[in-house]
């Protein structure tokens, strides 16, 4: 075994030790979420701290459903996600089809137009953004969150990314086997589509399931509020329960889990994909 080899194989342990470490301190706090909520308030902040061999209180994650309307709550953000990840994947797809695989007067000048809009942040513009909203009668309403949500210039760009790297021969044949242009889409380009569709799933579904000021500027009726904004009136009305606030939390992070763990085997082949050509 010659010297190379021998450093090779150094460097790549050193990686991942250092990659173990990173994922390691990485993992600490949702551990300690998870057992936190499992135990009483007493038994949170002691020193040193019990990671194991203690008799787990399971009865914390009952009793957070009762404190608050835990499941008016859930049932608004499982609506609120589904909805505008369904029109997101929607009019992204559709959109990005006719950006990257029909020709008409202005195409790329309205793309790049659209695009650039990604660099304006929310912040800069929320405001006159809640006024419209307001003046269309739809303050306190979930319509306003679906309507801003559901179409995002990062949808589209990812979208058209990865059907650039499609071949335009496979719609031209199809043009010529007689079919129109929603057929290519529905049977060639949603079907070849499926990691880039699932990439962007993962990302519409943990922004809207996490989006906390969205829903904390337009919704003020505690029956239309969503889980994040459940939670800060939790921690707002009893600060001192921590172990509760910590169940609350992990019931918060098991569908964006389930999501990710369902679809992980496309995430990484729809990244790489989105970047293949530009």
């Amino acid at each position: 075994m010659n010297s190379i080899t021998v450093n090779r194989r150094i460097g790549k342990t050193i990686i991942y030790i250092i990659l173990f470490l990173l994922a390691f301190l990485m993992l600490v706090p949702f551990v300690w979420m998870i057992t936190a909520s499992l135990k009483l308030n007493k038994d949170i902040f002691v020193i040193p701290y019990q990671w194991i061999g203690y008799e787990p209180r399971f009865a914390n994650y009952v009793d957070i459903w009762t404190k608050i309307p835990l499941l008016i709550f859930t049932k608004n953000t499982v609506k609120l996600t589904l909805i505008v990840t369904f029109f997101e994947l929607l009019t992204s797809s559709f959109a990005a089809y006719a950006f990257s695989k029909l020709r008409f007067k202005g195409r790329d000048v309205l793309f790049l137009a659209y695009v650039a809009t990604i660099a304006v942040p929310w912040q800069s513009y929320m405001v006159p953004q809640f006024l419209f909203m307001r003046k269309l009668g739809l303050a306190d309403t979930h319509l306003a969150i679906i309507i801003l949500q559901a179409f995002t210039a990062f949808g589209v760009f990812m979208m058209r990314q990865f059907y650039e790297g499609i071949p335009d021969s496979l719609c031209e044949a199809a043009r010529i086997d007689g079919m129109n242009e929603y057929q290519i889409y529905l049977r060639i380009m949603l079907p070849l589509s499926k990691p880039a569709l699932s990439t962007l799933t993962i990302f519409t579904f943990v922004n809207t399931w996490n989006d906390f000021l969205g829903p904390l500027i337009y919704l003020t009726s505690e029956q239309k509020k969503t889980l994040q904004i459940g939670l800060k009136m939790f921690i707002s009305q009893y600060s001192a329960e921590y172990g509760l606030i910590m169940a609350a939390s992990v019931l918060s992070l098991i569908p964006v889990l389930v999501v990710f763990l369902s679809l992980q085997k496309y995430f990484v082949e729809g990244i790489a994909s989105t970047g293949v050509k530009g």
